[in-house]
């Protein structure tokens, strides 16, 4: 579902698939759903690669980069163990930088073996965890979100980061690997201690939203916690419920600081300001909406699923310059709120740092009416109760 907003700007539902011809995209070079799992690509594998590969012994995965580029980045990971387990590779992988615990969270860490794993190293991460990493490896893959295009096959566009790695290793390895999308690895979620403090004094049992004010660019990202609260009253006023608003910040080398808002008619807010990765993997699933500027903490949220059911809240990422489909994970409950500029930028895979395009007025947040948030809030907390 794709829903233009009276302001001007589009609502894309994560479920949407994107046709090859509505934008611009490399053709993969194969039809992928008639290449059975496990079978030769008809295409020339990257032959040394695949040689050093077959030859390892231990993965380290090293990110030190950005959060939300290393999430996206993942999935490629993913790809090569995909790859290992297809052709019977025992393999050692280990996490080193600040996202190890995040890493392992996602079931790609295998446990420490008794004795020194036999065979090549390599290593796999942003370039700088590479450069800090790789250099007694073997083999070193760089996963740079400027790199890999926006693939097309069967029909199909594949936008979003994490397919776009994924897809880009299958070429080079030259097999057909069993991922389908969504190509994002989900974090998997435990207690939390500040989750228990807050239900225990009554925080997540009613409405409960999350909203992510954390952001490295807060001259042209940050949405405020003002215009977050106003959206909260116009969901909550509509609901005829009294909402908690979660505002989560960044910062957490000054340690954790929990403030509470002033309260207001339908909502009570309280300010949630350096506190982990790890912990808001835990927090985030008591939530029944989160909304947040196109940011790494938005992309943890898309990223955490836990519950009884292994499910999680609907995520609204807010994208005034950069395409909403690529820095996307592309699961079907990690959905985007976008500007004409942000739409352009989809629909012709490019990017206005990388490719220097200056837009033609300057596109702020404020280009997000919390009226207009509220709506596709509302019509998402609708569907899930339905």
């Amino acid at each position: 579902m794709t829903a233009l907003a009276p302001a001007g700007i589009r609502f894309h539902h994560g479920s949407l698939i994107i046709p090859a011809g509505a934008v611009h995209t490399t053709p993969l070079g194969y039809d992928r759903d008639s290449v059975p799992v496990g079978a030769p690509l008809p295409l020339a594998a990257s032959a040394e690669l695949v040689h050093r590969l077959s030859g390892c012994g231990e993965i380290v995965v090293a990110f030190e980069g950005k959060l939300g580029d290393t999430l996206l980045a993942l999935s490629g990971v993913r790809a090569v163990l995909d790859w290992m387990r297809l052709r019977s590779v025992r393999v050692a992988v280990r996490a080193v930088g600040p996202y190890a615990g995040l890493i392992a969270r996602m079931g790609l860490i295998t446990q420490p073996q008794a004795s020194a794993p036999s065979g090549w190293r390599a290593v796999i991460g942003d370039r700088t965890g590479v450069e800090a990493h790789g250099s007694e490896a073997a083999v070193s893959l760089v996963l740079d979100p400027a790199a890999p295009p926006c693939w097309s096959s069967d029909g199909r566009a594949h936008p979003d980061l994490p397919a776009r790695h994924y897809l880009a290793l299958e070429r080079r390895l030259g097999i057909r690997l069993p991922g389908t999308a969504p190509f994002a690895p989900t974090l998997a979620t435990g207690p939390n201690k500040l989750a228990e403090e807050l239900r225990s004094v009554g925080w997540l049992g009613g409405l409960t939203i999350a909203a992510i004010t954390a952001t490295s660019w807060p001259e042209r990202k940050d949405y405020t916690a003002q215009r977050y609260i106003a959206l909260a009253e116009h969901i909550a006023e509509a609901q005829q419920a009294q909402a908690r608003l979660l505002l989560i910040g960044g910062n957490p080398g000054h340690g954790l600081r929990v403030t509470a808002e002033a309260p207001r008619r339908h909502v009570q807010a309280v300010l949630i300001d350096g506190m982990p990765a790890d912990g808001l993997v835990d927090l985030f699933p008591h939530c029944h909406l989160i909304v947040g500027n196109d940011t790494g903490l938005t992309h943890l949220a898309a990223m955490t699923r836990g519950g009884r059911d292994g499910g999680g809240p609907p995520v609204i990422g807010l994208y005034a310059r950069h395409s909403h489909s690529k820095w996307r994970t592309g699961l079907p409950h990690h959905h985007a709120v976008a500007t004409h500029l942000s739409d352009r930028m989809h629909q012709g895979d490019l990017c206005p740092v990388r490719d220097a395009i200056a837009p033609d007025t300057d596109v702020h947040m404020d280009a997000f009416p919390p009226a207009t948030l509220a709506q596709f809030g509302l019509e998402l907390l609708n569907e899930v109760g339905r």
